[in-house]
């Protein structure tokens, strides 16, 4: 499968995915898109954020809570991506912010 390269506003790599899954830049598993759309909960059910055209992730204010979507099975390490660089800045779409991918400790 190929990957998919997640950047915020301000150009910087925080996330990839694979398939359904996505990850953060340290390759842990952080959320999956459970809906044929590109809004990403986290792996506990909760909104992350939506992939916007291209290859940003933002997340959409006062969005709507879906439900629980479930939880799809712990997908595996995926290896390291490597990494993409640096994809400029983009300006916020209108009622978005960026997200923040948590790092565990």
């Amino acid at each position: 499968m190929s990957v998919q390269y997640l950047f915020n506003s301000s150009g910087e790599w925080i996330a990839f995915r694979i398939g359904k899954n996505v990850y953060d830049s340290d390759a842990e598993w952080v959320g999956w898109l459970p809906w044929d759309d590109n809004d990403v909960v986290t792996v506990d059910g909760d909104y992350l954020g939506t992939i916007h055209p291209g290859n940003r992730l933002y997340k959409i204010i006062g969005r709507p809570y879906r439900g629980y979507p479930g939880y799809p099975g712990y997908p595996g390490y995926p290896g390291y991506p490597g990494y993409p660089g640096y994809a400029g800045y983009s300006s916020l779409p209108s009622g978005t912010t960026d997200v923040v991918v948590m790092k565990k400790a």
